[in-house]
């Protein structure tokens, strides 16, 4: 019999390994430090290793482009479904829409009222980084820069919105076109997904080593009280997960799709405890459709299009931290975002959750987007890796309540709530 990634031991899953590659980087950024005194010259030692991080950093933005192209693609292309049950389509994505906003503004209330990015204090020790930008672009500009005159120059430049909106456009005329020359690229694009998703998964598979490089060459920097100051990012980031899980999401339930959200939990929660374990959507996938369908009575032709649809584009839980880590590297490096650059991070990280992959680290991968849609340096996501790993399981089980909660909602519109 085949043995899952479950029944490994722990010290073989990625979490596990995520866990030793923060306590040996942590451990290895200590000793150079106390090391420094005695001539060993640990800012370069911790500068060589950090090498290995960026390296790290890099294969994540080699992906980014066809990653978003081929899962944009293919989940707005699943929506050819929706033409043939009609209302459940529109409904599915508003809902989607909505819940996702809801996830970013609490992200965003919270991360202005607490300004966690002020404990961390780089910008007051160090030079902003060559090439960040402080200045924002105005919203006709914006809209203008999001429709590509060459989208693979687009491509090759790496401006993801301008790809973003091209493949939303690509899967929704791959939709309306028949015959067998579009069935063809329609094939085409979902094995090009599989492809790149395992690319990705390979790349993400190198994250212990990555998280080792980068976390020892931030104590190095910043020395080991660098975690103690991480802890309100991660209060905040926590905080607003939870929020939205508990309060949200809950009150959806009841006053909209009209379930009682304390027992749908209960029937959900394996599907949900083990979103927390693998940190992936995709992966949690057949036990959501199990539990929908069996414990929480979703008929089948509503959980079979809601819950895969989900896995590819609600990602409440990364788009809100996405737009709390947005906003805590601009406090950290000293940069002031006002209401059009936030108002343009919630847009950035509503569009670039839809092309999150349901894959473990996923919202790691995205951050990029959101970063560079503001003139942030990439360089900063070093900093606040540190506490990633818990703050993705979190993230990935709020995702997946979110799916879940959407089933009851749309169950309930087209009339067969139970």
């Amino acid at each position: 019999m085949t043995r899952t990634m479950s029944d490994r031991p722990w010290y073989r899953q990625l979490h596990g390994q995520v866990g030793i590659a923060l306590l040996a980087g942590f451990a290895l950024g200590v000793g150079a430090r106390l090391l420094d005194p005695y001539g060993f010259p640990a800012e370069a030692f911790g500068e060589g290793v950090g090498v290995v991080g960026d390296i790290f950093l890099r294969l994540l933005k080699m992906v980014i482009i066809p990653l978003i192209f081929t899962s944009l693609v293919c989940g707005v292309a699943s929506l050819g479904d929706a033409r043939s049950v009609g209302r459940v389509g529109l409904r599915t994505v508003l809902y989607y829409t909505m819940t996702t906003t809801l996830a970013i503004l609490v992200g965003l209330t919270l991360v202005n009222l607490f300004s966690p990015g002020r404990y961390l204090d780089i910008g007051a020790s160090t030079d902003l980084p060559e090439g960040l930008s402080t200045t924002s672009q105005s919203l006709p500009q914006f809209l203008l820069n999001m429709v590509p005159d060459n989208i693979i120059d687009a491509m090759a430049r790496g401006d993801v919105l301008p790809v973003i909106l091209f493949a939303i456009l690509f899967g929704l005329f791959l939709v309306r076109l028949n015959g067998p020359n579009v069935e063809a690229v329609h094939r085409v694009m979902e094995g090009a997904l599989e492809v790149i998703q395992a690319l990705t998964l390979a790349i993400v598979g190198l994250a212990p080593i990555g998280i080792f490089a980068l976390l020892a060459r931030e104590v190095v920097r910043s020395g080991p009280e660098l975690i103690m100051r991480l802890m309100p990012y991660f209060a905040t980031v926590g905080g607003g997960l939870l929020i939205h899980a508990a309060v949200t999401l809950p009150l959806i339930l009841l006053l909209i799709a009209r379930r009682n959200p304390w027992d749908y939990f209960r029937a959900v929660l394996p599907a949900v405890a083990t979103a927390f374990s693998t940190a992936s959507s995709s992966a949690t996938l057949p036990l959501s459709m199990e539990c929908a369908e069996k414990e929480a009575e979703i008929p089948r032709g509503v959980s079979s299009f809601v819950l895969p649809l989900g896995a590819t584009v609600n990602m409440d839980g990364t788009a809100l931290y996405e737009a709390v880590a947005a906003l805590t590297i601009a406090q950290m490096y000293g940069v002031g975002l006002g209401l059009p650059e936030q108002a343009l991070v919630l847009l950035t990280a509503l569009l670039a959750s839809v092309g999150a992959a349901g894959i473990p680290m996923a919202g790691l991968v995205m951050m990029v987007v959101v970063l560079e849609a503001v003139g942030l340096p990439v360089e900063g996501i070093a900093t606040i890796i540190a506490v990633d790993r818990v703050l993705d399981m979190m993230r990935t089980s709020v995702n997946v309540w979110s799916d879940l909660v959407g089933a009851a909602v749309i169950t309930r519109f087209e009339g067969r709530a139970p």
